[in-house]
């Protein structure tokens, strides 16, 4: 299955979660509440969990192999870095603007 869009739906400056993602698989299944975390180390992908009855939480879909894991956290996390530049760049120009009109 090939990823064909990636939707970061939002994204936080604050605490360890930086960002919810969507993501859709060949253009058929769409997978929400994929969150980016920031870790000790580095930003990781958690997948859509929910707590089960003993209340530890479980993935509710997860990839099998660990080549798949790392694939789709590679583009999740390139996603999420190219929104991020975006929207700094835009939030820097809106602010240049704002100086200029006072």
């Amino acid at each position: 299955m090939d990823i064909t869009d990636i939707k970061v739906r939002k994204l936080l400056d604050e605490g360890k979660l930086r960002g919810i993602v969507s993501i859709t698989l060949d253009g058929v299944l769409a997978v929400h509440d994929i969150k980016i975390v920031q870790g000790e180390e580095r930003l990781f992908v958690a997948m859509p969990s929910r707590r089960d009855d003993q209340g530890m939480f479980r993935d509710i879909v997860h990839p099998i192999s660990s080549s798949s894991r790392s694939e789709i956290e590679s583009k999740i996390l390139s996603a999420y870095r190219t929104e991020r530049d975006r929207q700094s760049a835009e939030r820097s120009a809106q602010q240049s603007s704002d100086i200029r009109r006072i």
